[in-house]
């Protein structure tokens, strides 16, 4: 492979990782919880162990963020999203409802691609491999060119882990030279089942276009709103507590200040004491130059030290200035700081009232972060609620950092590396992305105890419209596919002794039967027959029972009714195979047409007289206008279409 141009080289990787980590999660596709679990405890110890060196090797490469705060996201990603899912079952079955009878049974997805980006690379990965080991599945990642060496340190960590638990080691494979094309690649190849991807817009949308489920987590733009009724000392610490987390590269993390004008010097005051620069109008002109680039965030700025943001602007802060406040007039594209911008620049807006604050937040909102994180200081009840209620944010931190906060850190949210936005934002989930989000949950289902009820309610409102109050095949009295509303006989129609489930038959002139075959008087009882039929009703067929021949078999002379006049060339259905068109007597002699009786032998316990099976029979009388003779009712001048009677 090392002869291969580097582009074919990248998508030929995409195709061995895939079909190695296929085969391994084969192989743990049955494994039992215990067996999962010790696995991804030991991914969250390796992972915690090596929190420090993965959090080094990821500043050095891409030079973003702080050392310190990537240990803190590294244990996040490993020992606080374990611990948060260890308890939890993710195989076989999760849950029995014993009110409702449904029981979830948990069953992997199967390979999946983990999009990582590079403003949280170690963190994620391990994050993401651990949640997806969980569910029993096999995760290939595509790291962020900048950021492909310590992802893959940090994959390589896992897979070490996973091989000393007794797993296989392929269960987390991380590919080592991506691209475009072979991120691509990976999202759509075959044996990919599902794709979880953290980035920027295009690549979100790149993953929803993949034809592939997939979990996309998009930007964030985060208005963070301090009310007259705020702490505002817990605002100020919150703040710059947020900002400092890794100089703000979670797009969770605050963007801009929503300021109500009587605690605004207060605040001020509070956050300078704290390390924050309140720029000039210059200032703010040079640092609006710098981080907006063509309506866009500027890479180059992700995750810098305010002072170095501050000296590539062209003005100098103090080396310890923890944040850098600029105050802008409005959003959109005329107030270029009010874009998201990943590192500890905030705008300031200042407003007059929650009222105006709400307004402002909701144009941050939609200003490049609808559905992902909102935050609010207030004591105030009312403005806390309007916030909860209005604001299009699938997170909405209180009283607290927003950073934090948000990935299950400081609260009690699921700590999750991946953050959903919601469909307002054009994500299939507003959830903090975990394990149970890479599970197919299935689920069995037992019928509810008061469904005899609401199924015959059900009809009666139905019947109030339809005037079938028992449809075909509803097995409720008077269903015309069973028997005068019982359920069809287990016998054959023509045993001895069977009755027909005819209901009556057309007024028809009754023509004079032969003299050597004299019609049979019907045997159909009067409970099946319903109300007095108009006119005579033709004879149902009958059997005479033979008695034992001597080897044990059974013998029986099959009677057909006589011929009527209308209907010459009608037969009774249950004789309707022999095509006799006349009938033969007990003793077998010769009828009007010349037909000789005939018996026929059967085995003991077998059905007597017939040449077509019962099922076939059941299956014509079923489907034959409840056995008339006639046919199906629809179209019978007979068949009463509104309530489905029959008039003959």
């Amino acid at each position: 492979m090392q002869q291969l141009d580097p582009d074919l080289r990248a998508l030929q990787e995409v195709r061995d990782f895939v079909e190695r980590a296929k085969r391994a999660h084969e192989v743990v596709h049955n494994w039992s919880q215990a067996q999962i679990d010790k696995l991804c405890a030991a991914m969250a110890d390796a992972g915690e162990a090596a929190a420090y060196d993965l959090a080094r090797v990821a500043v050095d490469e891409t030079g973003i963020g702080r050392a310190h705060y990537k240990v803190l996201k590294n244990l996040l990603g490993s020992r606080g999203i374990w611990d948060s899912i260890k308890n939890e079952r993710s195989v076989g079955i999760l849950s029995r409802d014993e009110r409702t009878g449904v029981v979830e049974i948990a069953t992997p997805v199967g390979v999946i691609a983990g999009i990582i980006p590079t403003t949280n690379p170690t963190s994620t990965a391990l994050g993401k491999a651990l949640i997806a080991v969980k569910g029993r599945n096999a995760i290939v990642i595509s790291p962020h060119p900048r950021a492909k060496r310590c992802i893959g340190e940090a994959v390589e960590v896992l897979r070490r882990a996973i091989e000393r638990a007794g797993g296989p080691p392929d269960l987390v494979l991380s590919l080592t030279n991506p691209t475009i094309e072979s991120t691509g690649a990976l999202m759509k190849h075959k044996h990919v089942a599902m794709i979880l991807a953290t980035g920027g817009s295009g690549l979100v949308n790149a993953a929803y276009s993949s034809g592939k489920p997939a979990y996309g987590v998009g930007p964030g733009n985060v208005p963070c709103y301090i009310d007259r009724s705020a702490d505002v000392v817990n605002a100020a610490r919150s703040i710059v507590t947020s900002q400092s987390f890794d100089n703000g590269t979670l797009c969770c993390s605050e963007q801009a200040l929503v300021v109500d004008k009587p605690i605004e010097k207060a605040l001020m005051a509070e956050l300078k004491k704290r390390g924050a620069h309140v720029c000039s109008e210059e200032e703010t002109a040079k640092l609006a130059k710098l981080c907006n680039v063509h309506g866009h965030m500027n890479a180059d700025v992700v995750g810098l030290d305010p002072w170095r943001v501050a000296e590539m602007a062209g003005f100098t802060v103090a080396r310890d200035t923890s944040v850098i406040l600029a105050h802008q007039g409005g959003v959109g594209p005329k107030w270029p700081l009010s874009i998201e911008i990943l590192c500890p620049v905030l705008s300031v807006h200042v407003v007059d009232g929650w009222q105006a604050g709400c307004d402002v937040s909701m144009e941050l909102l939609h200003f490049g972060g609808l559905g992902h994180t909102a935050a609010v200081h207030a004591r105030d009840e009312g403005v806390l609620e309007a916030w909860f209620l209005g604001k299009p944010a699938s997170r909405i931190i209180v009283n607290g950092p927003s950073s934090m906060g948000a990935v299950g850190y400081s609260t009690w949210l699921m700590p999750s590396m991946s953050l959903g936005c919601g469909p307002q934002a054009g994500n299939i989930t507003s959830d903090n992305i975990t394990y149970r989000h890479l599970l197919n949950i299935k689920r069995a289902a037992f019928p509810r105890r008061d469904w005899p009820e609401i199924e015959a309610k059900g009809h009666a409102t139905a019947a109030r419209f339809t005037r079938e109050s028992a449809p075909r095949g509803s097995g409720m009295a008077g269903d015309p596919a069973l028997s005068a509303g019982m359920s069809l006989p287990s016998t054959s129609a023509l045993s001895a002794g069977a009755a027909s489930n005819w209901q009556g038959n057309a007024p028809v002139a009754q023509a004079q039967a032969p003299k050597s075959a004299p019609a049979a008087k019907t045997t159909v009882p009067m409970s099946f027959m319903g109300p007095a039929s108009v006119g005579p009703v033709l004879a149902a067929p009958k059997v005479q029972a033979a008695a034992k021949s001597p080897a044990g078999a059974q013998t029986a002379t099959l009677n057909s009714p006589a011929p009527v006049a209308s209907t010459a060339s009608t037969a009774s259905l249950a004789s309707g195979a022999s095509g006799a068109s006349g009938a033969s007597g007990a003793s077998g002699a010769s009828g009007a047409s010349g037909n000789v009786g005939r018996k026929v032998a059967h085995s003991a316990g077998s059905n007597v007289g017939a040449m077509l099976s019962p099922a076939e029979i059941r299956s014509i009388m079923a489907h034959a206008g409840a056995g008339c003779p006639l046919g199906p009712c629809k179209g019978c001048e007979h068949h009463q279409a509104a309530t489905g009677a029959c008039l003959a």
